[in-house]
């Protein structure tokens, strides 16, 4: 049977977090199985594991079987940056607040690397959107963003002129303080604080939130899976921009340049233990009370 790698990450600020990885390192090797880490320098290693492999270093990407990741939303984005070019499942398991992304609790730990062992997982594809930035025909930045990306003014004392645009048609221009463009996958994140709709994980979909926006129609906007939404930062701007992709990776944005966000050809992919509705998921996350609902009736 050939050795079966699986790559463990962590948020190397919590404490926890890293506990719960060196554990999940061990039982991986108990059961037979290779722990991998990344590699020196980087945010999400997880040190004090003798006998793990570094990735890169005898583990390559392509041999890596499942990642699994302790940690916030945020630590499971960073995974998902460093396993760009990889088709393994990413596992949450949460170590930080909300948790959309992840899978299971810290105190499932045990039960969940033996999901992992024993390959008792679903795995669920999630629309990725591939972000460039141009100024006139030239390619300035290129990037992708699992939740969105988020033009935002670079000056808090003023608004930046913007115009919005859907498959090469302008909808609107006006002041605001940004625009989000997200996947489904982001409707919960910044899309959502920005008062955008929370759109269901089964529905392909792009969104398109003004933030701040001083204007009569500034609405959320929710397209097509293939459309192409587009920024411009208008020469009239008085401020730069700042495009942020999932908080993480950003640029410096001048006016004249334009934003566009299209869906990527790679998904990105989670493994999930449970196979219920997101619904429930999404009160359980969010606390949403529920108390009183009685249900369909029995017939």
């Amino acid at each position: 049977m050939a050795d079966r790698h699986m790559l463990v990450l962590a948020h190397a600020a919590r404490s926890d977090a890293l506990a719960g990885a060196v554990e999940v390192c061990e039982r991986l090797r108990a059961a037979g199985a290779t722990p991998v880490v990344a590699p020196q320098g980087h945010p999400l290693r997880v040190d004090g594991v003798g006998d793990a492999l570094t990735l890169g270093d005898g583990a390559p990407l392509s041999g890596i079987e499942l990642t699994i990741v302790l940690g916030g939303d945020g630590t499971i984005l960073g995974a998902a940056e460093l396993m760009r070019e990889s088709t393994a499942p990413l596992l949450g398991i949460n170590h930080g607040h909300v948790g959309f992304l992840a899978e299971s609790e810290r105190d499932d730990l045990e039960w969940t690397v033996a999901q992992a062992l024993a390959g008792d997982y679903d795995v669920d594809e999630r629309l990725v959107l591939d972000v460039v930035v141009t100024d006139g025909e030239k390619e300035l930045f290129r990037t992708f963003a699992v939740n969105e990306a988020t033009i935002e003014k670079a000056s808090r004392a003023r608004m930046i002129e913007v115009a919005l645009e859907i498959d090469g048609r302008p909808i609107s221009a006006f002041g605001a303080d940004g625009v989000v463009m997200a996947t489904p996958t982001g409707s919960t994140a910044y899309s959502f604080s920005a008062g955008g709709p929370v759109v269901w994980p089964g529905v392909e979909a792009l969104l398109m939130v003004p933030l701040s926006a001083h204007a009569l129609f500034a609405r959320p906007l929710v397209v097509g899976p293939d459309s192409v939404m587009a920024v411009e930062l208008l020469e009239r701007s008085a401020t730069p921009a700042v495009l942020w992709c999932d908080g993480r990776r950003g640029v410096d944005i001048q006016p004249g340049s334009r934003v566009m966000a299209s869906r990527s050809e790679q998904p990105i992919r989670l493994a999930r233990l449970h196979p219920g509705p997101f619904t429930d998921r999404l009160v359980q996350k969010f606390s949403l009370p529920v108390t009183g609902w009685r249900g369909p009736s029995e017939k």
